[in-house]
């Protein structure tokens, strides 16, 4: 089938990149202290492709002859959000200074909002918890009808409301509208997040109708490159939207790493000569984000299982490549992402594993796959394809 997918366990760190400290995530090593929490990971197939041969992990043993190539790789970007870490693994070396808010926004941003948007007011305007900030303010939001704006540690403006009280289209219609009229030059931010939720007092759940509203990338990815040179490029779940659509063919919306992992097996059989590029959001979004380590494994032990079922589907001239966007790790006081390495494991059917070491930069992968599409370019990396 000769087809490349690269698959994002978003958030899945694997230990502290030297820098972690200038980022207040010194220690931080999301997959080490998850099994450390929970007593030791079982995670057979992963195990098999080599997940032990790159870090200690309590319960995942190394193994003599993997079936996959492994190692991990740094960033070398700025920051950590899952922006700057998809960009730089699509081949991309992001040195933009994207605007940060640790005080909430400016009021002069807050009086455009109000204005452009045409919101009678707001509620929040600070750094939150996603989930902390609908217990604080979800009553006040149901009373007033004001959206609620907050940010994180990440390049983000983030808008919650109860589908209920501003429905859907209206709140992507006030992102859309941040997004395009609201955070304009010099201001750079990553993403405009609509979080919508549902429920009652005590009770607020965020619904899997988020949606992001990206930037565009800086230069072009690999997803352009293919896309010029025809060859076919299809997204699943996230993937989507920090691209802002563009490089892409066939757009798959997800909702769940189930739903992520069903569109994985029917491009199996489904399409030749074609980059699968997914992102499995769970792991980020339910458990690396709310501190807990016990359902962050359980949804690790969900894509292990998946693995068997997916890798047999494979034609033996694919490649799938295992990799993260940046850590978040569910031991740590923060509820933001980590800085961290992320694991690399990569898998060719006719190819016993090879250790791939320490990569320099997540942009590597961006450059095996056009080296694997045979695609001229000028993305930053090296290529690891006759390494594995």
């Amino acid at each position: 089938m000769n087809n490349f997918f690269i698959i994002i366990l978003d958030g899945v760190g694997i230990g502290e990149l030297p820098d972690a400290a200038v980022y207040g995530d010194s220690g931080s090593n999301t997959l080490s202290n998850i099994a450390e929490a929970v007593g030791g990971l079982n995670l057979p197939n992963l195990e098999k492709m080599g997940l032990g041969n790159i870090e200690n992990i309590k319960g995942v043993n190394k193994t003599e002859k993997p079936i996959a190539s492994f190692g991990k790789m740094k960033e070398i970007s700025k920051g950590k959000d899952s922006i700057t870490g998809h960009w730089e693994i699509s081949g991309l070396y992001v040195n933009t200074d994207f605007s940060y808010f640790p005080g909430g926004f400016p009021k002069d941003l807050t009086d455009k909002f109000l204005k452009k948007t045409n919101c009678k007011g707001f509620l929040g305007n600070k750094t939150a918890s996603g989930t902390e900030i609908l217990k604080e303010l979800g009553d006040e939001h149901i009373a007033t009808g004001y959206p609620i704006i907050y940010t994180s540690a990440d390049s983000v403006f983030q808008v919650a409301a109860h589908e209920e009280v501003i429905p859907l289209e209206r709140l992507y219609q006030i992102c859309l509208i941040t997004r395009e009229e609201v955070l304009t030059e010099p201001l750079v931010v990553g993403r405009v997040i609509a979080r919508p939720f549902l429920g009652k007092s005590g009770n607020y759940t965020r619904t899997s109708n988020r949606r992001d509203f990206s930037l565009n990338p800086p230069q072009d990815t690999i997803l352009d490159y293919l896309q010029k040179n025809d060859i076919n490029t299809i997204a699943i779940g996230k993937v989507n939207d920090l691209f802002n659509y563009r490089g892409i063919n066939i757009k798959e919306k997800t909702k769940s790493n189930a739903e992520g992992c069903e569109k994985l097996l029917e491009y199996t059989s489904k399409v030749s000569n074609s980059l699968i590029f997914a992102n499995l959001v769970d792991f980020d979004v339910y458990y690396g984000h709310r501190n807990n380590p016990q359902g962050f494994y359980k949804v690790l032990k969900d894509f292990d299982n998946f693995l068997p079922a997916f890798l047999s589907k494979l034609d033996e001239s694919d490649i799938v490549l295992i990799t993260a966007d940046h850590g978040n790790d569910p031991t740590t006081p923060s509820t933001d992402h980590s800085r961290e390495f992320v694991p690399l494991i990569v898998f060719d059917k006719n190819e016993k594993g090879n250790d791939l070491g320490i990569r320099e930069t997540f942009s590597d992968v961006g450059k095996t796959v056009a080296d694997f599409f045979a695609i001229d370019n000028s993305l930053k990396g090296k290529s690891f394809l006759n390494s594995i």
